[in-house]
Order: C-alpha cells, then sequence, then structure tokens
C-alpha cells in the first residue's frame, strides 16, 4: 500500500502551563468551530486527528511556580491548526496564540520582563516545525530534514530559562 505525505513531522511548542504527565498523546477529532469559520474546533463526529507530545523543558514563573513548557510534538495526522486546537484542549495553548490561547493573555503577567517582551516581540505562535521525514517516492530512501529553531524562539527559550 502506498503512503503518501510525511511520515513524521515535528514540532517544538512553547506552551502556557505545564502538563501534569511528562508526555502523552491528545487524540480528539476537530472540525470547524460552527461559531467561526476562521478556526477550528474538536468535536464530536470532525476528522480524526492525533497528536503525540513530549515535555522538553519546564519554566518557573517570578513567583516559581511552573508558567510554561516546551513541549515536542509529533503528529500522526495533518489537521489545520492541529496542534494549536489539540494543545488549547488539553489546557495548554500556545505562546502567542491570541486565536485558541486568548484567555492566557493575562499568564504573561507571571513572566519577567525579559521574558515578556520576547513574548511581545514574536507577534506570532510559539511554534517551530523542526523535522520532517519522508520517503522518497521512487527510490524509497528515507529523507530527514531538521532545522533549528529561529532566532525569534530561541531568545524567548533563553529569557524563559533565565526567568527574567
Amino acid at each position: 500500500h502506498g503512503r503518501t505525505g510525511a511520515m513524521e513531522r515535528g514540532y517544538l511548542a512553547f506552551v502556557w502551563g505545564v502538563p501534569s504527565r511528562a508526555h502523552g498523546t491528545i487524540e480528539a477529532p476537530i472540525d470547524r468551530n460552527p461559531h467561526n469559520r476562521e478556526k477550528m474546533a474538536v468535536r464530536a463526529g470532525g476528522r480524526e486527528a492525533v497528536t503525540h507530545w513530549q515535555v522538553l523543558e519546564t519554566y518557573a514563573g517570578r513567583d516559581d511556580k511552573p508558567v510554561a513548557a516546551l513541549l515536542a510534538c509529533r503528529l500522526e495526522t495533518g489537521r489545520t491548526h492541529q496542534i494549536r486546537v489539540h494543545l488549547a484542549h488539553a489546557g495548554h495553548p500556545l505562546l502567542g496564540d491570541d486565536v485558541y490561547g486568548s484567555g492566557f493573555k493575562t499568564k504573561a503577567a507571571q513572566l519577567g520582563p525579559r521574558s515578556r517582551a520576547a513574548l511581545a516581540g514574536l507577534g506570532r505562535q510559539a511554534l517551530h516545525a523542526y523535522l520532517l521525514v519522508l520517503e522518497h517516492p521512487a527510490s524509497g530512501e528515507i529523507l530527514r530534514w531538521e532545522t533549528p529553531m529561529p532566532e525569534d524562539l530561541f531568545l524567548l527559550q533563553a529569557a524563559l530559562r533565565s526567568r527574567e
């Protein structure tokens, strides 16, 4: 049976809060949000969607309580906005995601000034596609691409680590 598309897609995601477990899987169907056509939502009867995640780092806020985490996510399916929808559904929306994490904007107050500035400077979701693995359609050779974290996320990570 001929496989098409990616064999593996890996993402780095900075999320609000710290999951209670070191890793897990989110299996929740995704469909268009009936109230907002621009948004997707977890909905019964939607298309199957599976996201595997693992905690790589956790970050404490100014009060020494965990405020954010860096997750490695692996997609089994490729639905629109899948990672953003699934992580928000799990209670850990992406930093910088105004659409799916709008209720978490006040969390930024728990960050130090350097981290807040780095987050404000992002102007986007704190998500990076770092890994793509494909099978060459003709040769069957396994091709793998990894890309380093872009500068703006690297600066965010350094600020979060420093708690500043």
